[in-house]
């Protein structure tokens, strides 16, 4: 069964569930500052789980693309991807714990044909109800289970529950009050390895020795956080996620993702190129194939952002990079050969998402542009690192000293089995402990700085974020009026303090152009103008003239927010809300930065005055 035939059964047999089949969202948050990339497939959905109406109703579902930059150091384990589809489906208040499973395991069983023997669900250890559902599930297979455990021998035959506390089966979005959370179950599937004793004496679905791989996880969202503690909700949710590569690798029997049709073209690709075979080099095989299809996917996003040093273009240029060192490893030295590989994902991905061949151009451009840059910085890190060596060498020092080597690693991108490669043929060895407590501390500040930098967000819906939203709509009609109709939006960031827009402009405003614009915005303030909701078609939506991004099914029921007269009105947009109800109560908009974002993209900063 090939992958499209996995994601597109999934999306028939929910409809069949009167589940409303979404398109998957952009890889760019919007108006959520809490992400830089959308990272599971109930990122978009965050205010229809908070309470808002979704339009096309209380069931839901999709595959997601996604993007964790937590993972791109675990690509080469044969399982773990920066970027991967999340399919997804949701009960916003409807349906909740027994209906999820009885479903998931009937289109696991029923429609793709996986043998229930192979199938094991852990519960929450506090979640009761749980684990009798799950009992019950198997028990509608003609299969009496019972509860397995961790610290003891497993009989896999009958041992097919296991619980485990809040590190494993507990999720929670934040700490803040007003954030959603509760218990998951997930599902896991043995691969029938056999149990590897260095990852412990007994093996459980949650053991690293890779004989079972989760495919998917329910949260069951059936509480919501107080001051107090977690209070029950009215209306409880469920949010599923199950990764397509697994799944697919399941499918197909293979022991790693990119042997499956996700991933071989570009492996068979790799190895024309290196004139090697991907089992004898796996990891980088692997980390190339991975970060070169990411990278692909980020710039060719409907919002499509380019290599740069901050935020989410700093990712991309980090990819891009890393996946350079390692086709070094494999003496791939072509400076065209990224985009060959970047050509054939958008061959392999353009039916189901045809924005990769929309933004073809774009992504040649940048992913050409990077490998130049990148290809001086690398003969100058090389210069730097014999440098290095002979210095060690005339003065007798047997080790190049972890601070060395990681400097070589994080100013000139030198992966540390290249210094160790170099080091030896001068019969040197290289400080790797040192090395990796300097990475530590420097993972460490870069968490720590995330962390700050992207803490809050417009998914708390307050009055100040509400505000700031409702302005980023005038913002892109004032924008539109003074520098003309090539102007889109290309994301957002709100919190409480200010609002932050990118938009397709090459050239830097000019005082008057901003003043301009700050003007239009302010004088639709003035005006008092009502800012009203309709949900209609997307076809509807596209007669009226609303703009968005139209990545959506032609017959998917869209909001459309209007501010001013709707015969005649100032914006009308595509949106999911939420929004003042009259301009009136926003304050004094004032543009206090506006800087270049990326290649073609301009980013301005305002505030209230």
């Amino acid at each position: 069964m090939t992958s499209r035939e996995i994601r597109q059964k999934y999306l028939d047999f929910f409809a069949t569930k009167q589940h409303t089949v979404l398109p998957s969202a952009s890889l760019l948050p919007e108006n959520d500052s809490s992400l830089l990339f959308t990272n599971s497939g109930m990122s978009p959905l965050v205010p229809y789980l908070s309470g808002e109406r979704h339009p096309g109703g209380v069931r839901l579902v999709n595959s997601q693309k996604c993007f964790r930059t937590e993972d791109i150091e675990e690509v080469g384990d044969n399982r773990h991807n920066t970027f991967f589809e999340m399919l997804g489906n949701w009960s916003l208040g409807d349906y909740f714990k027994t209906e999820q499973l009885a479903w998931y395991y009937e289109f696991l069983t029923k429609e793709l044909g996986i043998d229930i023997n192979r199938l094991y669900q852990t519960v929450y250890m506090e979640d009761k109800e749980g684990v009798t559902i799950a009992k019950e599930l198997f028990k509608s297979y003609g299969l009496n289970v019972e509860l397995g455990t961790v610290n003891q021998p497993n009989d896999f035959t009958k041992h097919k529950i296991f619980v485990y506390g809040k590190d494993k089966n507990w999720w929670q979005r934040g700490e803040a009050v007003g954030e959603l959370g509760g218990p998951d179950s997930e599902t896991f599937y043995d691969t029938g390895k056999s149990h590897d004793p260095k990852f412990g004496s007994y093996c459980h679905p949650n053991c690293d020795c890779g004989r079972f791989i989760e495919i998917g996880n329910s949260v069951f969202m059936q509480y919501q956080k107080t001051a107090d503690g977690w209070a029950e909700l009215k209306h409880k949710n469920v949010d599923f996620g199950g990764g397509l590569e697994r799944t697919t690798m399941v499918l197909q029997n293979k022991d790693n993702v990119f042997e499956t049709d996700l991933f071989i073209n570009l492996i068979q690709k790799l190895e024309e190129l290196s004139h090697r075979k991907y089992r004898d080099h796996m990891r980088a095989f692997e980390v190339i194939a991975d970060h070169l299809k990411a990278t692909t996917f980020l710039m060719g996003d409907q919002k499509g952002i380019a290599p740069s040093n901050t935020d989410q273009g700093y990712i991309v240029r980090r990819l891009i990079r890393r996946a350079l060192r390692y086709a070094r490893q494999l003496e791939i030295t072509t400076t065209d050969w990224p985009s060959e590989i970047a050509k054939i994902v958008i061959t392999d991905y353009q039916q189901v998402y045809p924005e990769l061949l929309k933004n073809q151009d774009f992504i040649i451009k940048n992913l050409t542009e990077e490998v130049l840059k990148f290809s001086v910085t690398l003969e100058r890190g090389l210069k730097e690192s014999n440098a290095i060596i002979q210095l060690s060498a005339s003065h007798n020092v047997q080790r190049i000293s972890g601070s060395d080597t990681f400097n070589l690693y994080q100013t000139y991108g030198f992966p540390i089995e290249m210094t160790k490669e170099l080091a030896a043929e001068q019969g040197l060895e290289v400080d790797e402990a040192g090395f990796k407590v300097e990475l530590a501390k420097h993972q460490e500040l870069s968490r720590t700085a995330s962390v700050g930098k992207f803490k809050g967000g417009l998914a708390d819906h307050s009055e100040v974020t509400t505000k700031f939203h409702t302005a980023t709509h005038l913002l892109l009609t004032a924008l539109r009026q003074v520098l003309g109709d090539h102007v889109y939006q290309k994301g957002s960031n709100i919190t409480g303090d200010r609002l932050r827009f990118d938009f397709s402009h090459n050239d830097k405003l000019t005082v008057e152009q901003k003043q301009q614009v700050e003007a239009l915005v302010n004088q639709a303030i003035s005006a008092k103008l009502p800012v009203s909701c309709q949900e209609m078609s997307l076809a509807q939506a596209k007669e009226l003239g609303a703009m968005g991004v139209f990545e959506s099914k032609y017959d998917e029921q869209v909001k459309v927010y209007t501010i001013g007269d709707s015969n005649n009105p100032v914006s009308r947009e595509i949106c999911g809300g939420p929004h003042v109800q009259n301009t009136g109560e926003l304050g004094k908009f004032q543009i206090i930065k506006e800087e270049s974002s990326s290649s073609g993209v301009r980013r301005i900063k305002a505030i209230w005055a």
